[in-house]
Parts: C-alpha cells; sequence; structure tokens
C-alpha cells in the first residue's frame, strides 16, 4: 500500500454535486415548527421538563435556520 500517489497518477476530481439548499433549510425550519407547536402544546400539561431550555433550543434553530436559508438563496446563481 503506496500513502503518496503521485500527481500524474491521481484520478480526475469529481464534478461538485447539484443540491437544493434552500429546500434543505426549508424542510429544516418545519421541522423546527413542529416542534415549537409541540412544546407549546404541552405547556398546560404537567410534565416534567424545563420549557425555558427546550424554547431556547427550538429558537436557535430557527434563528439558525433562516440565517441558512437568507445565506443559501443569496448564494444561488
Amino acid at each position: 500500500m503506496r500513502l503518496y500517489v503521485p500527481h500524474d497518477e491521481r484520478r480526475p476530481q469529481p464534478e461538485p454535486a447539484v443540491t437544493n439548499d434552500s429546500l434543505a433549510f426549508a424542510i429544516g425550519l418545519g421541522g423546527w415548527l413542529i416542534g415549537l407547536a409541540v412544546v407549546l402544546g404541552m405547556l398546560s400539561a404537567p410534565t416534567p421538563f424545563d420549557p425555558a431550555r427546550v424554547l431556547t433550543t427550538i429558537a436557535v434553530g430557527l434563528v439558525l435556520g433562516v440565517a441558512g436559508l437568507l445565506v443559501s438563496r443569496r448564494r444561488r446563481p
């Protein structure tokens, strides 16, 4: 087994995959919104969870998702 392959023996780089990043971010945001609806529905029920911690996690997920959506739409040619 060789650890170094000379440049002339290497295979060419593959083309980058074409993806729809905006769709992926939109689906992720939808998941966070569903999670928010579930947590807000559970607030009235006596369950042993810390709502502030869960809502903070959901808020961070939503903010990062919106930021990713904006960046992916701006980078689209």
